[in-house]
Parts: structure tokens; C-alpha cells; sequence
């Protein structure tokens, strides 16, 4: 059971975070950020921490909103629909 434990928070781990790095689009980006807090969320419960992982899932939601504004911003004016005096 450890064994299965640290073998999947290590995928969640370095598989969220180098997919989140690796990828050039950053709405993708901000959804593979959001599935590896939803991973790293669930493995808290899975070692009877809930105050952990709801802490987990409401920092992970607040940071995903905060990414999905700051993407549609950046290609709002990369397209040039925005103001970008």
C-alpha cells in the first residue's frame, strides 16, 4: 500500500507539474495545474487529512481562476483585441 501511495504521488507530482511546464499553451497548462491539485487533493484524503485536501481543492480552484484570466488576457492581446498601449 506505501509502495502504491508514493508511486502515485510521484506521478502526480512530476507528471502535473512537467506537463504543466512543457506545454506552450497556457490554458492547457493551467488545466494540467488543476488536475495535479485535484490528484494531490485526493492523495490527502487518502491519508485521512480532509482539512488538507480541502484546503487543497480551494487553493487549487482559486489558482486555476486566477490562470484562466491571466491566459485569456495574454491572448486577448497577443491577437490584438486588447488595449495593449
Amino acid at each position: 500500500m506505501d509502495l502504491v501511495f508514493a508511486l502515485a504521488l510521484i506521478v502526480t507530482v512530476l507528471a502535473g507539474g512537467a506537463v504543466a511546464v512543457m506545454v506552450k499553451n497556457m490554458l492547457r497548462a493551467a488545466v494540467a495545474v488543476g488536475a495535479s491539485s485535484l490528484a494531490l487533493a485526493a492523495l490527502f484524503f487518502l491519508l485521512d487529512a480532509p482539512y488538507a485536501g480541502a484546503f487543497e481543492l480551494s487553493v487549487g480552484a482559486g489558482l486555476i481562476s486566477v490562470l484562466f484570466i491571466v491566459a485569456i488576457s495574454l491572448t486577448e492581446s497577443i491577437r490584438g483585441g486588447g488595449d495593449a498601449s
